[in-house]
Order: structure tokens, then sequence, then C-alpha cells
């Protein structure tokens, strides 16, 4: 399975919890260790969406895909 693919079924399991909230996450991209992310709908404007994205989404994906480095929103 190729590392985008590992990204968007890791992505599956966080979306539930976004959605409950109003929101989303998109995949941009995956280059050189940096998944480049976008969050939709209510995340876009959460005051807390940079921690959402850094404690939340990116420790889960570094944890399952150890060839991630780092996760960008974009």
């Amino acid at each position: 399975m190729s590392i985008v693919a590992r990204i968007e079924d890791t992505l599956d399991v966080i979306r539930p919890a976004l959605r409950q909230d109003g929101g989303d996450v998109e995949l941009l991209g995956f280059d050189d260790g940096v998944v480049q992310l976008r969050l939709v709908g209510a995340c876009s404007a959460c005051p807390i969406s940079t921690i959402t994205v850094k404690q939340g989404i990116e420790r889960r994906i570094k944890s399952v895909i150890p060839e991630v480095r780092e996760v960008q929103a974009i």
C-alpha cells in the first residue's frame, strides 16, 4: 500500500471526530516526508485548528506512518 493510501486510511479514522464538530480534512499532497492538509467546514475557522493539526492529526499520522516527518495545514 502506498504512503498516500496509508495517510488517507489514517485520516478516515480521524474524520468522524472532525465531522462531529461540523468539519473535515482534505489531503492535498505528500512530498519528502511532509503531508499537506486543508481543514474545511467548521474546522477551517476554529481558533484551535493549529492544535488539532499538530497535536491530533500529526501525532496520529506519525505514529502509524514513520515516513511522515511533518503535517502542514495549508
